[in-house]
């Protein structure tokens, strides 16, 4: 499948130009596809985390509204109930093999195939391809591919593109959770006045901005505050203070009756612990098999950390998954880890 790879750096054109440049151009790309397929099928990645959900059902409403005769479908993994409130959010699929095809296919903040797990074989049967991401790693893998690194969110890069009289209350809801996700509630280094800007035109919208940080980014059941206290009560501090982990194994996340989804947030209220630059936050997902959450404060890049064993994200928040005992683990993230902490302080 040839694909051309459509990136438009912050260099690339004056300011104030960014927007309309990039807008007009996406836009059109977008539409024309979507106007052309009766059949719509939308995918994010595996473990969706809020931009990808956001993503998804702001381009499934947002089409909607536009086509409300096409046949149109989001595929994911199950979302984490907190996105509850998004509209469509019920209506997600979980079937990764319907045996139907697609006139088109939009992938969404997936930065490779492989990420899109095992709904990858709706991007293959499909006529066309589009995929709108915001990951430094994406090589380009559809027919046409709309990529900015510079946006804080796949959200973001939506919010830019799409026809703001046509973005309603329910589309805003979305694109506004995707970026307060991937910004960590406009905290993270990628969050820009631009970011901020998108952010206030959904609000401008009428959402309940309020609610939606408290639902999907605060509340937490009784038993997810029971094992963010179990893996804050057991988290060890290293590399002089530096450093903090902690890990979940699956006996612990039995005994709780609890799912990865519940376990959102521990890693972010590792990182906030004083003196510390970098967190690690590890869960079992089989024996001696462990998802890996990294974060950081200021000067370690942990997503080239997470690619030096095989995973990816962003400067101040990354992930991958290792083999080993929970210490294998940590030691072995912990040798680059402190490469980085010695040639920050000289």
């Amino acid at each position: 499948m040839n694909s051309v790879k459509f990136i438009l750096p912050a260099d690339s054109c004056l300011p104030g130009e960014r927007m309309e440049k990039r807008g007009e151009e996406s836009m059109n790309k977008l539409l024309e596809f979507a106007r052309n397929a009766q059949s719509i099928a939308i995918l994010g990645h595996v473990r969706p985390d809020g931009d990808c959900v956001g993503a998804c059902l702001a381009v499934w409403n947002y089409l909607a509204g536009q086509y409300p005769d096409k046949e149109i479908q989001v595929y994911l993994e199950q979302p984490p109930v907190k996105f509850h409130y998004l509209k469509r959010f019920d209506d997600i699929s979980q079937d990764t093999d319907s045996g139907k095809q697609y006139d088109l296919c939009i992938c969404l903040d997936s930065s490779d195939t492989e990420r899109l797990g095992d709904f990858a074989g709706y991007l293959a049967g499909a006529s066309q391809s589009i995929c709108i991401d915001h990951h430094v790693t994406n090589r380009g893998y559809a027919m046409e591919n709309i990529i900015d690194p510079d946006a804080s969110a796949t959200c973001e890069l939506l919010c830019d593109f799409l026809d703001q009289d046509q973005i309603n209350q329910t589309v805003a809801e979305c694109i506004y959770t995707g970026i307060l996700h991937d910004t960590n509630v406009f905290k993270n280094s990628n969050t820009t006045a631009k970011t901020m800007e998108a952010a206030g035109r959904m609000m401008a919208k009428g959402i309940d901005f309020g609610r939606i940080i408290d639902e999907s980014f605060y509340r937490k059941t009784y038993v997810q505050n029971q094992i963010l206290g179990r893996a804050l009560m057991e988290s060890i501090l290293f590399l002089h203070g530096k450093c903090i982990f902690s890990a979940v194994r699956m006996k612990d996340m039995d005994f709780y009756n609890v799912t990865s989804a519940d376990l959102d947030g521990i890693v972010d209220q590792l990182r906030v612990t004083g003196g510390v630059e970098c967190a690690i936050f590890l869960h079992e997902i089989e024996n001696h098999v462990y998802k890996v959450s990294m974060r950081s404060n200021q000067y370690v890049d942990v997503s080239r950390v997470a690619a030096f064993f095989g995973g990816g994200g962003h400067v101040r928040a990354a992930g991958c998954t290792m083999n080993g005992s929970m210490y294998d683990v940590v030691n072995n993230l912990s040798k680059h880890i402190e490469k980085q902490i010695q040639e920050h302080e000289g």
